[in-house]
C-alpha cells in the first residue's frame, strides 16, 4: 500500500519524538531495573558474605581488629567485584531486551519504517499484514480482508474480520489480509495494558541445567555445614576455646561452599546470549543455549536461508498468444502494492523495465483478496478498474494454477513439463492466470469460482549463498544432519540441494507423498531422505514429530504464520528476523537477524563452546575447593598451626570468582568442537568422569601443599614462615588448576596459542595482590606471614609449576574418559 494523496503520511520524526517524550515508551508495565540497592540486598543474603561478616565479628570479640578490618575490606572488594559483574550482565541483558523487543512497521514522513514496538506512539500509522502482532490499540484507516486473532484478550478462538473504522487491539495477531491503522492508545492505556501487570509477575521455570546446579549447591552446602558443626564441637570439646572453634568452623564452611556455581550459570547464559547476538542470532529463551550443542538434526527451508533471497525474473514463458507484458501485468496484480516478498519485488522491477512496459494500474482499487492456503498455494486479488469493472489475477504454484485453469489434459501436461524443465535448472516457478467477474461484490467463496484464463509461467533465479556448502560440510563433520524442507517444486529443490552439497540419493520426498504415509513409513522416510519439496507448513510438524520419536534433537527454521506449531514443537525453533512474521518469532527460541544458514551453524558452534567452557569452569570450582577445605581441616586434625583462616579463604575467593565466571567464559573453543558428535542431552553436567577428574586434581594440590607445609614445620620453620610458603604454593597451584582446565581435549601448545586477555589480566591482578600481602608489613601481620628469601619463594612457586605439569600428564592419560 503506497502512500498517496488518499493514504495518511503518518507522523513526522519530530512529532513522534515529542509524543514519545510526552507519553513514554509503549510497554505494558514500567521497567523494573535492578538498581544498586537491589543488587546489594541480594549480595547481603549470600552465605559466603554472611560467613565473612560473622568471622569479622568474632575477630572483634577476640580483640583482633586488624583481621576484622581486613575481612571487612575483603567483603567490600567482593561486593565491588560482584556488582561490576552483575551490572555488566544487566547491561548485556538490557541490550538483548532492546534487540528482541517486538517490531512494528509504521509510516513516518510518508515512508514505511520498521521500529521497535516500544517506540510506537499515539498518532503513528501502523502498516499491518498477515503474521504481524499489533503493537498498540489502533483505528483502521484501510482494511482489505483483514482478520485478527484476539484470543489473547477475548478468549475467542476464531479470527475476527475487521472493517475500516473498527479498532484493532494491541497484542492481537493479524492472521489474514492487510490494512493501515492509526494508533489511539499505547502501553498501560491499551486494552491489554490492564493485564500487563499480571503477565509481568509470571515467572519462568528453571532450566534443567539450573535445577541440576541448585541441587548440587544444596548438597555441598549441607555437607559443609554438617562438617563445620562437627568441627566446632570437636575443637571446642578438645581445646576448650569455643570462639576459636566457631572461627575454625566458619573457615571450613567458607572453604566448602561452592557459591560460584549459580554465578557461573548466570554469567555464562547472559554472555552466551550476547555472543550469539554478535553472530546475528537473537536468543529469546536462555535455556536454548543449553540445547544448541545437543542438536542432531537441522531442518532448514531454502529461500533466503540457503539462498540469498535476491530474486530476479530469469525466464518468462507466455502461454498461447499472451504477450510478456500482459503476463507480468497480472503477476504484479496478484502481488501486494508495496511488496516485501522478494519474488514480488522482482516482478515489480521487471514489469517496470519490460519493453514495452507492463501497465501497473496505480488507479485501480483492491477490493477482495484470497490468501495462500495449504489446499491452494496461490494468491488471488480482485481489483476494480477506473470504470468499476472487476479484474481478477492469481499467481502461485504451477499445479495449483493449472487446477484452477482447467486446461485440457494435453495442454496441462505440456505446461507441467515446461515448469519441471525450469525447476530442474534450479529456478523457482510460478504460474499466472486472469479472470473477470460480472457480479456486484458477491464474490465466490474460493478462487475456483472464477473462470480462469492461463497466461503463462514466470521463473525466478535465487543464487545459493556462497558460504552454504562449507557450512553444510561443517555440519556433516559435527554429526549434524541437515534436511532441506521447502514448498518449491521437487526439481528446484533437487538442483539447489546439489549446489549446496546435500545428498539426494534417496530422492526428493514431496508433500503429497508424505500425506499418504503412515507413522512408521514417515519415520523411515525422514531417516533416509534429506530433501523435502512441496511441503505444506503443517507437514513440518509431522516431520518434527517423526524425528523426535527417533530420539533426535531437532532444530527447525520457519518464517510464516503456519510455521509456528513446528517451531514450537522443535527443540530449537529458529525464526527468520528479516522476512519472518511476528507469529513465527514469538514461537521460536532463536531469531536469525540475517536469515542466513551459516549463522545457524555458527550458533551451534558457539553453543558447543559455551557448554564446554561451562564444564571447565564447574570442574575448576569443584577442584579448587578440595585443597581449600582440606587445608582448613587437616591442621586442626593433625595438631599443626592453622594454615587457612577466614582472611586467607577470602583472598582465595577473590581469585576464584572472576576466574570461574569471566576467564573461562572468555575461553575460545577447542579445535575439534565441530568435529565431534552432538552432546547427549540426557547426560548430566557433572558426569562421574568429570567429578572424579575434579576430585583427583584437588587431591593432588592438597597433597602437594599439605606435604610442603608439614615438611616445613618438620624442618623447624616458624609457623609464619611455613604458612607464607604454603600459601604462595597454594595460589601457584590454583593457577596451575586454571591453566590445566583451560583445555580438556587439545594439547598444551594449542591451549597456549588460544588468546584469552581476561586470563592474563587475572594473573597480573593475582600477582599484584600476592606481592602486596608478602611485601607490605601491615598486610603480612594480618595474614600472619613472614618475610622469606627469594629462593624459598621461587621454590614455592615452582611447586605450582610442578603440579601443573603433573595435571597435564594426568589429563593426557584420562582424556578419553573426559
Amino acid at each position: 500500500m503506497a502512500a498517496s494523496d488518499t493514504t495518511p503520511r503518518g507522523l513526522s520524526a519530530a512529532q513522534a519524538a515529542a509524543r514519545l517524550a510526552q507519553d513514554g515508551p509503549n510497554q505494558l508495565t514500567p521497567p523494573r531495573p535492578r538498581t544498586l540497592w537491589h543488587m546489594l540486598a541480594e549480595l547481603v543474603r549470600e552465605p559466603m558474605l554472611q560467613l565473612m561478616l560473622a568471622a569479622g565479628l568474632i575477630y572483634l570479640l577476640l580483640g583482633d581488629r586488624r583481621e576484622a578490618l581486613m575481612l571487612l575490606a575483603f567483603v567490600v572488594l567482593m561486593v565491588v567485584i560482584s556488582l561490576v559483574q552483575e551490572q555488566r550482565t544487566e547491561r548485556v541483558l538490557e541490550a538483548l531486551r532492546d534487540l528482541t523487543s517486538p517490531r512494528a512497521l509504521v509510516l513516518r514522513d510518508g515512508a514505511p519504517q520498521r521500529i521497535a514496538g516500544t517506540a510506537v506512539v499515539r498518532g503513528d500509522v501502523l502498516v499491518l499484514a498477515e503474521g504481524d502482532r499489533v503493537a498498540a490499540d489502533a483505528r483502521l484507516l484501510e482494511a482489505y480482508d483483514l482478520q485478527a486473532d484476539e484470543s489473547l484478550l477475548s478468549g475467542e478462538s476464531l479470527p475476527v474480520l475487521k472493517a475500516r473504522g473498527e479498532a484493532v487491539l494491541a497484542g492481537s495477531m493479524v492472521v489474514g489480509g492487510q490494512g493501515l491503522a492509526e494508533v489511539t492508545a499505547i502501553g498501560a492505556a491499551s486494552e491489554i495494558g490492564r493485564i500487563g501487570s499480571a503477565l509481568a509477575e509470571i515467572a519462568s521455570p528453571d532450566s534443567p541445567l539450573r535445577s541440576q546446579t541448585r541441587r548440587l549447591v544444596r548438597v555441598f552446602a549441607l555437607l559443609g555445614l554438617t562438617l563445620s558443626a562437627g568441627l566446632v564441637l570437636l575443637y571446642g570439646l578438645a581445646r576448650g576455646d569455643w570462639l576459636a572453634a566457631v572461627l575454625a568452623g566458619i573457615s571450613l564452611a567458607m572453604s566448602m561452599l561452592p557459591q560460584e556455581f549459580l554465578l557461573i550459570l548466570t554469567v555464562f547464559m547472559a554472555m552466551g546470549a550476547w555472543r550469539l547476538s554478535r553472530q546475528r542470532v537473537l536468543t529469546r529463551r536462555a535455556a536454548t543455549i543449553e540445547t544448541l550443542g545437543s542438536a542432531t538434526v537441522l531442518c532448514t527451508d531454502k529461500t533466503g536461508t540457503l539462498t540469498l533471497n535476491q530474486m530476479a525474473v530469469a525466464e518468462l514463458q507466455p502461454w498461447g498468444q499472451v504477450l510478456p507484458a500482459e503476463l507480468l501485468e497480472f503477476a504484479v496484480l496478484a502481488s501486494e502494492r508495496e511488496p516485501f516478498d522478494a519474488m514480488e519485488r522482482a516482478l515489480l522491477e521487471r514489469a517496470r523495465g519490460q519493453q514495452p512496459p507492463a501497465p501497473l494500474h496505480p488507479g485501480w482499487r483492491l477490493v477482495h483478496e484470497y490468501g495462500l492456503s495449504s489446499s491452494l498455494p496461490a494468491m488471488t486479488h480482485v481489483w476494480h478498474d477506473e470504470a468499476g469493472a472487476a479484474v481478477v489475477a492469481v499467481k502461485g504454484a504451477p499445479e495449483a494454477v493449472l487446477s484452477l485453469a482447467r486446461l485440457p489434459a494435453a495442454q496441462a501436461e505440456a505446461l507441467a513439463a515446461q515448469a519441471q524443465a525450469m525447476a530442474a535448472r534450479g529456478l523457482r516457478v510460478l504460474a499466472v492466470a486472469r479472470a473477470g467477474w460480472q457480479g456486484q461484490e458477491d464474490w465466490p467463496a474460493a478462487p475456483d469460482g472464477f473462470a480462469w484464463q492461463l497466461l503463462g509461467l514466470v521463473a525466478f533465479a535465487d543464487p545459493l549463498r556462497p558460504e552454504v556448502p562449507a557450512a553444510i560440510e561443517e555440519c556433516r563433520a559435527a554429526g549434524l544432519r541437515v534436511l532441506m524442507i521447502t514448498g518449491d517444486h521437487a526439481e528446484t529443490a533437487r538442483a539447489i540441494a546439489a549446489q549446496a552439497g546435500l545428498a539426494a540419493t534417496a530422492g526428493v520426498l514431496t508433500g503429497p507423498e508424505l500425506a499418504g504415509m503412515g507413522e512408521a513409513q514417515l519415520r523411515a522416510a525422514v531417516r533416509s531422505h534429506q530433501v523435502f519439496a512441496r511441503i505444506r507448513p503443517e507437514q513440518k510438524l509431522s516431520i518434527v514429530a517423526a524425528l523426535k520419536a527417533q530420539g533426535e534433537v531437532v532444530a527447525m527454521t520457519g518464517d510464516g504464520v503456519n510455521d509456528a506449531p513446528s517451531l514450537k514443537a522443535a527443540h530449537i525453533g529458529i525464526a527468520m528476523g528479516g522476512r519472518g512474521t511476528d507469529v513465527a518469532r514469538e514461537a521460536a527460541a532463536l531469531v536469525l537477524l540475517d536469515d542466513n544458514f551459516a549463522s545457524i551453524v555458527q550458533a551451534v558452534r558457539l553453543g558447543r563452546r559455551i557448554f564446554d567452557n561451562l564444564r571447565k569452569a564447574m570442574a575448576f570450582v569443584l577442584a579448587v575447593h578440595v585443597p581449600i577445605a582440606g587445608l582448613s581441616l587437616l591442621p586442626l586434625l593433625l595438631g599443626w598451626p592453622v594454615l587457612l583462616g577466614p582472611v586467607h579463604i577470602a583472598f582465595l575467593e577473590l581469585l576464584i570468582d572472576p576466574v570461574c565466571s569471566v576467564v573461562f567464559e572468555a575461553e575460545h573453543e577447542e579445535g575439534d568442537v565441530m568435529r565431534r558428535p552432538p552432546r547427549d542431552p540426557q547426560a548430566p553436567l557433572f558426569s562421574a568422569g568429570l567429578m572424579a577428574w575434579s576430585a583427583a586434581q584437588g587431591l593432588l594440590v592438597l597433597l602437594a601443599v599439605a606435604g610442603l607445609f608439614g615438611w616445613l614445620l618438620a624442618q623447624q620453620f616458624s609457623a609464619e614462615q611455613a604458612r607464607s610458603l604454603a600459601f604462595v604454593a597454594l595460589v601457584a597451584c590454583n593457577i596451575g588448576l586454571i591453566l590445566a582446565n583451560r583445555n580438556l581435549r587439545s594439547s598444551l601448545l594449542q591451549a597456549w596459542l588460544r588468546p584469552n586477555a581476561m586470563l592474563w589480566s587475572m594473573l597480573l591482578a593475582t600477582a599484584a595482590l600476592l606481592a602486596a600481602t608478602l611485601g607490605l608489613a601491615p598486610l603480612r601481620e594480618v595474614f600472619r606471614f613472614a618475610t622469606m628469601p627469594p629462593p624459598q619463594l621461587l621454590a614455592a612457586l615452582g611447586l605450582g609449576l610442578l603440579v601443573w605439569l603433573l595435571l597435564e600428564a594426568m589429563k593426557a592419560l584420562a582424556r578419553r574418559r573426559l
